[in-house]
């Protein structure tokens, strides 16, 4: 659905099918207690995506998938673990099992609560999606893939559809002009709507948006 490659494919199903291997790091007994977690359990569990890290880093075969299969806990806004990485520092196979890794946590049951609908679990996924927190393409083709309605994209910051396009159009390099021929409306419009980005995303330059952009998903592949 997000036309990757199908090597990238490949290498994204195999480190999806290891990306927990770090949870043998930490005792069953913190992963099933059913009540609230203290300061240091929560630590060691937010540390498993960090032994799977180097797990699959000491064995030859497995060390190309380590960086991806250690990342289903990143966030693009920089609000997860264990490196804390966003925007781009997340690449496009990791943003794709960061958003199954969540769907498929809601949609399960755990100690602490009883597993969630599909349709409550799309709610919030696309929730996280709005904050900025998920890359809306890979969110939404999870959703798809788990046979739910393909949803209507819901953008970081409040941009419109329209905003959207016009921003990717000047992550290109492409002029207000180039920008309003490819979408045929007038120049003007054009420049309506880049002052809307930056106040809706907080940057003043096209510069800025561009960044902006690739730290929230927003750019091409």
């Amino acid at each position: 659905m997000l036309g990757m490659p199908e090597t990238a494919v490949s290498e994204l199903q195999a480190a999806a099918l290891l990306h927990d291997i770090g949870r043998t790091a930490v005792s069953s007994a913190i992963w099933e207690r059913a009540g609230t977690l203290g300061p240091a359990d929560l630590e060691r569990v937010r540390l498993h995506s960090y032994w799977t890290e180097r797990i699959l880093a000491r064995c030859p075969a497995l060390k190309p998938l380590a960086r991806t299969a250690a990342a289903h806990h990143e966030r693009l806004d920089g609000s997860g673990y264990h490196r804390n990485a966003t925007g781009s520092e997340v690449g496009p196979a990791a943003r794709v099992l960061a958003a199954a890794d969540a769907f498929a946590a809601m949609i399960e049951s755990r100690p602490h609560r009883p597993a969630l609908s599909p349709d409550v679990a799309r709610h919030l996924l696309l929730q996280e999606v709005a904050t900025g927190k998920f890359d809306p393409a890979a969110a939404g083709s999870v959703i798809v893939a788990a046979g739910l309605p393909k949803p209507r994209p819901a953008w970081p910051g409040g941009l419109s559809e329209r905003e959207v396009e016009v921003l990717q159009l000047c992550v290109r390099g492409l002029s207000n002009r180039a920008i309003a021929d490819k979408l045929v409306v007038s120049a003007r419009t054009v420049q309506h709507h880049l002052a809307s980005i930056y106040d809706k995303t907080g940057r003043r330059t096209r510069a800025g948006a561009a960044v902006y952009a690739m730290e929230h998903g927003l750019a091409t592949w």
